[in-house]
């Protein structure tokens, strides 16, 4: 099973509990590293999520999993907060991350540059404006090849 699949299948297993109990499912990631497959699942909520939280829905998804069995094979199963450096995947989380501090690179080059670091300005849902040092980005968010916050040093 591919990776979208795996994700398009555990998705719909975990996503009633999380939204019933507040919790907002951020990204599922199936990965090999060495020789051991990873399954990440990433939640949040407002205002943080704690490692007792973790625990509980890692408790709920190990079940769900064990009932569904939608992986073949061994996997080690990790939850956790997305961390400091959240992934910006959907449009809501670009537009809840206005005012903060990003890092965005594009799949090709706009004023000459594929990376962008700085504060989000806004976004309308078609193009996010990146203040970079004095300099405004236009960035259409189609373009956008992957997005996140990032730490200010």
């Amino acid at each position: 099973m591919s990776t979208s699949n795996i994700k398009s299948a555990i998705e719909p297993m975990v996503l009633p509990y999380l939204n019933d109990n507040g919790f907002e499912l951020v990204d599922i990631e199936y990965i090999k590293e060495g020789s051991n497959w990873f399954l990440r699942v990433f939640v949040d909520k407002e205002g943080g999520i704690d490692i007792d939280e973790c625990g509980r829905i890692s408790e709920y998804v190990s079940e769900q999993l064990d009932n569904n069995d939608p992986i073949s094979g061994a996997y080690f199963l990790e939850v956790s907060s997305p961390g400091a450096e959240r992934p910006l995947k959907k449009p809501e989380d670009v537009r809840r991350a206005i005012g903060k501090f990003v890092y965005v690179t594009t799949y090709e080059p706009f004023d000459s540059s594929k990376e962008f670091e700085g504060t989000l300005l806004s976004f309308d849902g078609e193009i996010a404006v990146i203040r970079v040092g004095k300099k405004e980005h236009n960035i259409p968010y189609e373009k956008i090849a992957s997005a996140r916050l990032a730490i200010q040093f």
